[in-house]
């Protein structure tokens, strides 16, 4: 397929679902790059558990991170080495932006989701009631596929919300466990460094 075929194949299908298809072709752009992104976040798996990478970290913290989880821990082992005072708030300061991260565009794709099939459902009903104005006024004969195409072409967009949200909230689901998991990870990655940090009690001097 050239590129003048995909063009005649979008304005075809624009022309299919009337008004509400704009916005639904942007509700299809906004879902598929917010999906695709936070995919890409989270792609790369662990390669082990969390306490062996940090254990690895630990010794080989030149070594490159291979998911969202070893970054968060080779940054965790940076600050422990440092001997930071309070290491549980410059945790919870740092691991905060990996946080915010995974959890990017996951409004933005519930909203899409949300909105899609009500797009689809207005598309039906505005097409609907072009369908019975025009077999009030018998001009709908005169068209190709009389009141059978009418109805076809008015649940076309309810067909195209559809299958715009069922695949979204599908991978919107396993995204959002993904997410979960890596929210736990970090917080036991928290856990951990802090149980392994040792206490530091200033010592007196003592007199001579």
């Amino acid at each position: 397929m050239d590129f003048p075929e995909f063009i005649l194949i979008i304005k075809q299908l624009l022309a299919a679902g009337g008004i509400v298809m704009p916005p639904l072709v942007l509700c299809i752009l906004l879902l598929w790059y917010g999906l695709g992104y936070r995919f890409w976040v989270m792609k790369s798996p662990k390669s082990m558990g969390v306490r062996d990478l940090l254990k690895y970290y630990q010794q080989h913290d030149d070594k490159p991170a291979g998911s969202i989880v070893a970054q968060a821990i080779k940054q965790g082992v940076r600050l422990q080495k440092k001997g930071v005072k309070n290491l549980r708030r410059h945790l919870d300061a740092a691991f905060y932006e990996y946080e915010r991260e995974i959890g990017k565009f996951s409004v933005l794709v519930r909203i899409v989701i949300i909105i899609s099939p009500l797009l689809g459902l207005l598309g039906t009903v505005i097409g609907m009631i072009e369908t019975f104005d025009s077999l009030a006024t018998m001009t709908l004969h005169s068209q190709s596929g009389g009141i059978a195409g009418g109805i076809s072409q008015a649940l076309f967009t309810t067909q195209m919300g559809l299958t715009v949200a069922i695949p979204g909230l599908l991978a919107h689901s396993m995204l959002n466990r993904k997410q979960q998991q890596i929210e736990l990870d970090l917080a036991q990655v928290k856990d951990l460094l802090c149980h392994q940090i040792p206490n530091h009690h200033p010592t007196k001097s003592s007199s001579p």
